[in-house]
């Protein structure tokens, strides 16, 4: 369910605009050209729908500092009132509950109340990620993940797998209290197996525009 501040803009958001929006949220930081080719329309139409994201303050742009010579080219990135247009689960609702748990039972209580949380998802992504393959339980993971609103795909890169994750519905929680994300971390290597090594290379909360896990047999 959308809070009101996504209510009003998917209001206020052409289909259009909502597939740039979504396109920049993906591959940021990506340049206006990259969008285009993407979406496969033509670049003046991709600019156009730039400037207006930019002018309701849903997308910013930084310099990619990459370029040696020429131009510095100009690329995008998603504001945070652009993130608010995706799933954020009741962020202030959870905040609330998260400090009444802290402030009622101390932080014993908090970590009570997470590690119940990581049982039942590791259980509810067992009985699903079940598969005889790596390769095959990462598909269920992405599912899973896919449908609680993580926006997760995956890649492939050498001999190894990238779980990516653009968007993060549990964000104000984890702000709040990190133990989330290493619970969550904790579950993804069990749910795969003691054969295979997660680690997070790229993390929405330390500067990142998504995370990334970085997935490899042993």
């Amino acid at each position: 369910m959308m809070n009101k501040t996504s209510k009003n803009l998917d209001k206020s958001l052409s289909s259009a605009l909502k597939k740039v929006l979504f396109c920049v949220k993906r591959y940021a930081p990506i340049g206006t050209s990259k969008i285009a080719e993407h979406l496969t329309i033509s670049g003046e139409a991709a600019r156009l729908h730039v400037q207006k994201l930019v002018q309701m303050g849903l997308i910013e742009g930084e310099i990619d500092s990459t370029i040696q010579v020429g131009r510095p080219k100009q690329e995008w990135i998603v504001t945070e009132a652009g993130n608010r247009y995706f799933p954020d689960s009741h962020a202030e609702l959870t905040l609330q509950l998260i400090h009444s748990v802290k402030d009622i039972f101390g932080d014993s209580g908090l970590d009570q109340l997470i590690a119940a949380r990581e049982m039942k998802t590791l259980d509810r992504y067992q009985t699903y990620c079940k598969a005889p393959t790596l390769l095959a339980r990462l598909k269920k993971l992405v599912e899973l993940r896919y449908d609680e609103g993580y926006m997760a795909h995956l890649e492939k890169e050498g001999d190894d797998y990238l779980l990516i994750e653009e968007h993060c519905p549990i964000c104000a929680a984890a702000k709040a209290c990190q133990q989330f994300c290493r619970s969550e971390l904790e579950i993804f290597r069990t749910v795969l197996g003691s054969d295979v090594r997660v680690e997070r290379e790229e993390y929405l909360l330390s500067e990142g525009q998504r995370c990334v896990y970085r997935i490899s047999q042993n």
